[in-house]
Formats: C-alpha cells, sequence, structure tokens
C-alpha cells in the first residue's frame, strides 16, 4: 500500500523560495526553511545558485543512484512540495514564494472562468487542442504574479534565471552550467535561478526507473559534479518541483455515466482531477465516482478542499474560487484519469497526487568548499 501524504506547507518549496528573499533582504511572505536559513547563516555566499531538476524526488534519487554518489552524499534533508506537485503549480511557488491558492497556477490545463475556457496553461492553448487561447498569454494577465528575480531586482539586488523557455533560451544542459559559471563570476552577491526539464521528461515516457531515467540520473549527478567543482564562494541548491513514480492510467471517455454529470471537460492534473458538475446532476456524479474510483482517488468538495487548505493556507488569489471545480479527486494510489485514451495508454511516469513519492523531494545543499549543514 503506498502511503499518503499531504503537503507539509510550513517546510515546502514555499518556504525554500522565502528564505531566498530573506537571504537577499527582499520582502518574506511565508515561513521560510530552517535547513536552508542555517547554511545560509553560517556563511555569506557571495551566490546562491537554486538548480532544479523537474521530477527528481528523493525516490527518484534513491531509486536510481549510488547511495554514496554525489547527489546522496549532499542530501542536507528533505521537505515537501505543495498540491498539486505538478511542474506548473510548484515551480510558480518556488519562482514566487507564494502558495498555489495564492498565485493561482493549479495545474497543466486550467479554468479560467473570466474567459470560459481551459487553457493549458504553459502552451497557452485551449486545452487538448492546438489552437491559441488567447491573443495574450492568458496565466500571465489574470493570474500575474512577481518572480523572486524581480522581487530581488526591486530591492536593489543582483538575480538572473537561466530557463530553456526565457532568454537566453538554454537549449541543453551544458548551456545551463556554463550560463551558471559565467554569471558567478560577475562582481556582487547575486542569485541565479536555473531550470531543467529533466528527469522528469524521460520518466514520463520511459518509467521513474527504467534504463533511460537511471542514465538521465547519473548524466546529470556527473555535471552536476563538474559544474560546483568550478564554482567558488558559491552555495549550490539542488532540488526538484516533485517527485515521480510509475502509473497506469485510465480515460474518462470511457466512463459515460461519469462524463454525463460534466459541464466542461477535467482540468489540472490526471491525479489531481478538477471537476465541474452540473447541479441536478451531483448525486449521480458522487456515485458514479466513488462506485467506479473510490479506492484509488480521494473526492473532495469545493468546501472540503478548501477547510483542508490543499492548495495552501494563504489567502485566495481573485481568480481562484471560479478556477476549482464543484469537486477535486486526489490519488491516492497509482491510478491516473486523463481525459483520452491516447494520453492513458502514453504516460508511465507520473506525479500531481497525494502519494509519499510525489510529494517528497530533496534538498542537496552543495557549498564551494564545505559540506551541507548537518541536520538537527
Amino acid at each position: 500500500m503506498k502511503k499518503i501524504k499531504y503537503p507539509d506547507y510550513m517546510n515546502s518549496t514555499v518556504s525554500l523560495a522565502n528564505s531566498i528573499l530573506k537571504y537577499f533582504g527582499a520582502q518574506v511572505h511565508h515561513e521560510t526553511l530552517a535547513l536552508l536559513d542555517r547554511e545560509l547563516a553560517e556563511r555569506e555566499y557571495e551566490n546562491v545558485v537554486l538548480l532544479l531538476l523537474d521530477g527528481m524526488g528523493k525516490c527518484i534519487i534513491d531509486g536510481n543512484l549510488e547511495p554514496d554518489g554525489f547527489f546522496a552524499s549532499h542530501l542536507a534533508g528533505t521537505y515537501s512540495a505543495v498540491f498539486p506537485p505538478t511542474t506548473v503549480a510548484a515551480t510558480t511557488s518556488i519562482c514566487s514564494g507564494l502558495y498555489p491558492v495564492e498565485h493561482c497556477w493549479l495545474g497543466w490545463d486550467c479554468y479560467y472562468p473570466k474567459i470560459d475556457k481551459t487553457v493549458t496553461v504553459f502552451l497557452n492553448r485551449e486545452a487538448g487542442t492546438t489552437k491559441p487561447a488567447a491573443d495574450y498569454p492568458v496565466a500571465k494577465t489574470l493570474c500575474p504574479y512577481q518572480s523572486l528575480v524581480e522581487q530581488i531586482r526591486e530591492n536593489s539586488g543582483q538575480a538572473y534565471s537561466l530557463i530553456p523557455f526565457e532568454e537566453p533560451y538554454p537549449g541543453t544542459f551544458e548551456e545551463i552550467s556554463d550560463g551558471i559559471e559565467r554569471l558567478t563570476k560577475r562582481p556582487g552577491k547575486k542569485y541565479i535561478y536555473a531550470y531543467w526539464p529533466e528527469p522528469d521528461g524521460c520518466m514520463h515516457e520511459k518509467g521513474c526507473y527504467s534504463p533511460e531515467a537511471k542514465e538521465t540520473l547519473r548524466q546529470l549527478e556527473k555535471q552536476v559534479q563538474e559544474l560546483t567543482e568550478k564554482l567558488s564562494n558559491t552555495l549550490v541548491i539542488v532540488t526538484a518541483d516533485h517527485g515521480h513514480m510509475d502509473s497506469r492510467g485510465v480515460a474518462i471517455e470511457d466512463y459515460p455515466k461519469i462524463t454525463d454529470c460534466l459541464k466542461r471537460g477535467l482540468s489540472l492534473e490526471p491525479r489531481a482531477v478538477n471537476f465541474f458538475v452540473k447541479e441536478e446532476k451531483k448525486q449521480q456524479f458522487e456515485e458514479e465516482f466513488r462506485k467506479n474510483f473510490g479506492d484509488t482517488f480521494l473526492l473532495l468538495t469545493k468546501e472540503e478542499v478548501r477547510e483542508k487548505q490543499l492548495f495552501g493556507p494563504g489567502k485566495e488569489g481573485v481568480a481562484f474560487d471560479g478556477m476549482l471545480g464543484d469537486y477535486l479527486a486526489a490519488a491516492v494510489s497509482d491510478l491516473s484519469i486523463y481525459s483520452h485514451k491516447k494520453e492513458a495508454d502514453f504516460f508511465i511516469g507520473v506525479h500531481a497526487g497525494l502519494l509519499e513519492d510525489e510529494m517528497v523531494i530533496p534538498l542537496l545543499l552543495i557549498g564551494s568548499g564545505k559540506s551541507p549543514a548537518s541536520i538537527a
């Protein structure tokens, strides 16, 4: 039986982001991360590099790398992803210092009541199509936020980001590494945020513990070690946005008694499924969903989601209420629910549910010339 794990918002990626804001003298929004605070207090680093390797949960390190390898030897501890533990919600929390309930970037596909469309957030397309959702970036326009880079710069600090989909558009991990090395040589105290989409991409397609996943992890471990050996007066924080696990999938289109109850298509994630249900069909929906998925998903009403503060304890963003469906189904097993069979058959590695492997992420601290902070 897989272990259920709720997000620990007092010890999460939001806390990590706020520790960085604190270190650079910018406004702190929420609790900071004690493990990181302790390391930053021990030494005045000129450079703080946050290197986010997508999907590299603690279980992924344990299952793919040597127990005495470079990553394992620099593990300062573990902490929590946000809910849902998925890239859209999690990287936005890491980049903003806000809970998902505040920034409202809730999942891969989000419903925006203002335009009455479900949008694939990062691609800015109408969900399930190649059609542009609007002639402007929907998420950034309707749910704007300030990044840590912007917040630090606003406080007269130096801050930079190296992300494949933003200038200077690094297309390989070597380009990310070269960019980090180059930026750390600039004078002055600075923050550098770097993101790489692996091992997530490989694990989605090949599985979390496949030969391909192991090779991807080993290569990343080697590249990160080589990078850190070139740096001086730098703390490199290596972490993940969420964990990963192998899954089996079903398609909601194969359950007509459920789809008959819905006002619109699914949104958020296959393991954090948002349902907008016709008022007169709510009883039928609950009965049918629990009959088919009662052992594999936790079905919550909108009110129960709020009571549990599943998306975080902060103040709700203006768009949150309309984006959240009448029901949310959170995965508590290895099953995922997709809109279509093609997707259900394609994905092997998954995330975004309430299992420990998805929620627990590593904090690796690699300080130039020093070992990571000891764990209390």
